[in-house]
């Protein structure tokens, strides 16, 4: 990894805690999407870990038109980025509903897509769409063994898929397929579990097919997964990486076989110097994601042995041979082993080109409203 490239000539226009995005980092990350893929129509990544309008449009430039969210906010954004085709990849209940309806009346040149893996919502979402004379795409949820959401492959999915066909309000939008536990490290093991997983589904397809229901999509896999699908030859498939835009720590680590590096670095400062084994950043809980273990959230390329010993809120100390040559004030980059949740706490990131601060990207999708 090249450090120098990360090193930023202006810093002190930067205030810390900060988010920031290497342009040519990030540039490289989408181009190898792309290349992983073998064409840009293949692709449906998903924003969730960006939630950015500049990066969306970074995407188009690319030839991805298709896009997947998680969040209207996020399907707003997407739609203000110049994107037509959105799947909101989240089953609908409740006010959601009403929301789908208010999502395409508003922007009604989008195709607009949702899931769903129960008899009820797909009810209610029918009789929604009918009283309010629209249809939508509606995709099967299915599970490949994360049990988070979804259905398995067999007859119980099979009706539900009947009941989409049948539902007047709804048009078969065809099968979701996020696989988030295959996380295995060896490629050959991942291969293996994901080409599994893959087999289930596809054998599911086929006899929705045969028996006379439309399958006109398949959005399948991960960050971690979606190179193994891209390697099958299934005109239906759209792959739908997402942490890959921007990358962490943790994937960094779990799947070394991936070629990309951290686009977005966590910009701190040293606020104390405690002890002759310490210093003290402005990088608490609230600027990088918590949801990993404590002392394992966060990587400094340029103090290798940095231990995490303590997160507050606003602080973090870290032990490290190096402390007696640090002072208040120094500035150091951290990668974060989550980058989703992290992007989400930032209001805006500092994106620096050629070792400058060119311009800041507003975090615009972080919020769970926009105007929908």
């Amino acid at each position: 990894m090249n450090e120098q490239r990360y090193h930023v000539e202006d810093v002190d226009q930067i205030i810390s805690p900060a988010l920031v995005v290497f342009r040519e980092t990030l540039d490289e990350n989408l181009d190898e999407m792309v290349r992983i893929a073998g064409d840009p129509s293949r692709l449906r990544p998903h924003c969730k870990t960006h939630k950015m309008t500049q990066v969306v449009q970074l995407q188009l430039e690319r030839g991805i038109t298709r896009h997947k969210c998680a969040t209207f906010a996020e399907a707003e954004m997407l739609v203000a980025a110049g994107v037509t085709d959105v799947l909101l990849a989240y089953n609908l209940v409740g006010p959601n509903m009403g929301r789908a309806v208010d999502f395409m009346k508003t922007y009604p040149g989008v195709a607009f897509g949702a899931t769903a893996d129960h008899a009820e919502p797909i009810a209610q979402l029918g009789q929604v769409m009918t009283e309010a004379g629209m249809t939508i795409d509606l995709l099967l949820d299915m599970d490949t063994g994360q049990h988070r959401t979804g259905v398995v492959p067999g007859p119980s999915a099979a009706a539900l898929y009947k009941q989409i066909v049948d539902t007047a309000g709804l048009v078969p939008g065809g099968l979701h397929i996020y696989d988030g536990q295959n996380h295995q490290t060896d490629l050959a093991e991942r291969k293996q579990a994901v080409e599994a997983a893959w087999q289930s589904v596809a054998v599911f397809r086929d006899d929705l097919v045969g028996a006379g229901y439309p399958v006109p999509r398949m959005v399948a896999g991960g960050s971690g997964s979606f190179p193994v699908y891209a390697e099958i030859d299934d005109p239906t498939i759209e792959l739908s990486p997402g942490t890959t835009t921007f990358f962490d720590r943790g994937y960094g680590q779990m799947f070394p076989d991936l070629d990309f590096t951290p686009a977005a670095r966590i910009l701190t400062r040293v606020i104390s110097c405690p002890t002759s084994e310490t210093v003290t950043l402005d990088l608490g809980y609230k600027a990088c994601a918590s949801d990993p273990p404590a002392g394992r959230r966060l990587m400094f390329p340029q103090l290798p042995d940095a231990e995490e010993i303590l997160q507050n809120e606003e602080h973090l100390v870290l032990k490290t041979d190096q402390a007696s040559t640090l002072r208040p004030g120094d500035w150091l980059l951290a990668i974060p082993r989550h980058i989703c949740p992290t992007t989400a706490l930032h209001q805006q990131v500092y994106v620096v080109a050629g070792n400058r601060l060119q311009e800041t990207w507003p975090v615009a999708a972080r919020d769970r409203k926009l105007t929908v």
